[in-house]
C-alpha cells in the first residue's frame, strides 16, 4: 500500500502484530436508496467479503508492514467460515481459528448512491476466547495486538505483548473485568454500540481517541482534537474506515511512533478505506 507520509513511518516492516476477534461474511448491495417502510430498493450491484472490524483492521495492519499479521479468531464450521479463512489468507494474513458448531455470522451493508449506509448483522457474533487451543503462549513475541472481541481471561493473556489496544466493541463490561492496561482504547464517538466511560476502566487506558468521521476526533486524557485527512479521491463507502483508522494508529504506535505520528497515519487510512466500495 502506497502512502504519502514517508517521513512518519519507521521500521513498519519489521513488525510483528496480531488481531484478536471477529470476522463476518458481509454482502455489500449498492441500492439507489436506503430502504423505506413499504418501498422496494433496486440494488445496482452486489459481491460478498470476509469483514467485521478483525478482518478489516488486520488487513490494513499487513499492508501498512507489507507483510503477513496473525489473525486470531473464531468461525463456524460451514461454508461461509471456509470463505473466510480462504480470503483472509489470500489477503495476506495468517488466520489462527477456533472452529465452532454455531454458524458464521454474517451482515448485509447497503450504500446508497449519496453515500449513506446501513448494516444489518446476522447471528451471533463468534469470538476466540482464552480456552480456544490457540496461540496464547505466544502474546508475548508481538510488538503489537488489536482486541476487538474476546473474553477477560484472553485480553490478560493479550496484555504480555509490547503494546495492546482495543475497541470498545470488545464490551465494556469485559474491558472492566479484565483489569488490564489497554494502551490504546480506540472507538467511534458516533456510534452508540461503542459508547463506553474510559474513566471508569481501571487501570484507566493510556489513551483513549474517540473518532468522529470526516470531524476527525479527540484523544483523552489530554482533550487534544485531531483533524481528518482528505482523500485522494471521491468518497464512496465508509464501511471499514474505523477499523482502517485503529489499525493504522495500532501499528504506528507498535513501532513506537509519537501520538501525532500515529493519528495522521490512522486518518489517512480511514480516508483512502472510503475511496473503494467494501472494506479492502
Amino acid at each position: 500500500m502506497e502512502i504519502d507520509l514517508h517521513k512518519e513511518i519507521i521500521n513498519l516492516h519489521k513488525l510483528k502484530l496480531a488481531v484478536i476477534g471477529h470476522v463476518e461474511w458481509v454482502t455489500f448491495l449498492k441500492v439507489d436508496q436506503l430502504p423505506l417502510a413499504g418501498h422496494i430498493s433496486h440494488a445496482k450491484d452486489c459481491f460478498e467479503e470476509p469483514a467485521g472490524g478483525a478482518a478489516v483492521a488486520a488487513v490494513q495492519m499487513s499492508r501498512l508492514i507489507n507483510g503477513p499479521v496473525d489473525l486470531i479468531t473464531s468461525l463456524g464450521k460451514d461454508s461461509f467460515g471456509e470463505k473466510c479463512y480462504e480470503r483472509l489468507t489470500e489477503l495476506g494474513l495468517n488466520l489462527k481459528v477456533a472452529w465452532r458448531e454455531q454458524p458464521t455470522r454474517k451482515g448485509i451493508s447497503l450504500i446508497s448512491k449519496d453515500g449513506e449506509r446501513a448494516i444489518t448483522v446476522i447471528g451471533d457474533r463468534l469470538q476466540p476466547i482464552a480456552s480456544d487451543n490457540l496461540p496464547w503462549n505466544e502474546m508475548k513475541n508481538y510488538d503489537g495486538i488489536f482486541i476487538t472481541a474476546t473474553d477477560k481471561e484472553g485480553i490478560r493473556l493479550a496484555r504480555q505483548a509490547k503494546f495492546l489496544s482495543a475497541t470498545p466493541r470488545t464490551g465494556e463490561k469485559t474491558l472492566k473485568n479484565s483489569k488490564v492496561k489497554i494502551n490504546a482504547l480506540i472507538g467511534s464517538a458516533l456510534d452508540p454500540g461503542e459508547e463506553i466511560n474510559h474513566d471508569e476502566l481501571i487501570p484507566k487506558p493510556d489513551i483513549y481517541i474517540a473518532t468522529k468521521g470526516k470531524s476527525g476526533g479527540t484523544i483523552f486524557p489530554y482533550k487534544q482534537s485531531y483533524k481528518s485527512i482528505t482523500p485522494s479521491s471521491k468518497e464512496i463507502d465508509t464501511y471499514g474506515c474505523g477499523d482502517c483508522f485503529a489499525g493504522g494508529v495500532t501499528t504506528a504506535l507498535s513501532a513506537n511512533l509519537n501520538l501525532n505520528q500515529a493519528i495522521k497515519i490512522g486518518a489517512y487510512c480511514g480516508a483512502e478505506c472510503s475511496t473503494h466500495y467494501g472494506p479492502y
